[in-house]
């Protein structure tokens, strides 16, 4: 980044960094604990179809069918969602750091994420996250999945900002290197205070 060029848009993950990931693999295992699951075969049959659900080519009644309900249960679907999205939690002093960068630098913030169309928007309703976010580029809404490059294409264009007026947090390193060959100020987020430090080189400190 020159000196002359400004930040003006945060590009965020979700899961990893505001919140708790929605469906990963320590829920899969909780879930498989409550509901009384097979493990193994529960882990395969995610693996085999929930690329899918995160590229909005299913809907989580569909995903739920191939993953779970493929046999009779002693539960119901409602009961399997309503576990799966209490599993989401924030992270505050993370939230409330965005917030107050935000209004500081009068920022533009784009979520940038993979996840499923119905946790996502029980997400961005429980968090308020439309309080932080000026637009959503969620793998479902938009059909690519990161590490797929198109997906920071398209928030890009959405944001309608130049990669390098963008900073960008991720905790997953491959993401932040895919958001970097565009140009994008990648920045691997493995903690708040070591995000704080990252974002001051870029002239975005608090």
């Amino acid at each position: 980044m020159t000196r002359e060029t400004k930040i003006t848009t945060l590009f965020l993950d979700v899961g990893g960094v505001l919140l708790t990931n929605g469906w990963d693999r320590k829920a899969r295992y909780l879930a498989v604990k409550k509901f009384k699951l097979d493990l193994e075969e529960i882990n395969e049959r995610h693996h085999l179809t929930f690329d899918t659900y995160e590229a909005g080519k299913l809907d989580l009644n569909e995903y739920l069918e191939r993953v779970v309900f493929y046999e009779q249960r002693n539960f119901t679907k409602v009961d399997f969602e309503n576990f799966m999205f209490t599993q989401s939690k924030a992270f505050p002093k993370m939230i409330n750091f965005i917030s107050s960068l935000k209004k500081k630098y009068n920022l533009k913030v784009t979520a940038v994420s993979n996840e499923g169309r119905e946790l996502t928007e029980y997400r961005i309703k429980q968090f308020k996250l439309n309080e932080i976010f000026d637009s959503f580029v969620a793998s479902s809404f938009v059909h690519f999945r990161k590490p797929d490059i198109d997906i920071y294409k398209i928030a890009l264009d959405i944001s309608q900002v130049m990669p390098q007026q963008v900073a960008y947090l991720d905790d997953r390193l491959m993401f932040v290197q895919v958001a970097r060959a565009l140009g994008i100020n990648g920045i691997h987020h493995k903690s708040l205070v070591s995000t704080k430090r990252q974002l001051s080189k870029l002239n975005l400190g608090l």
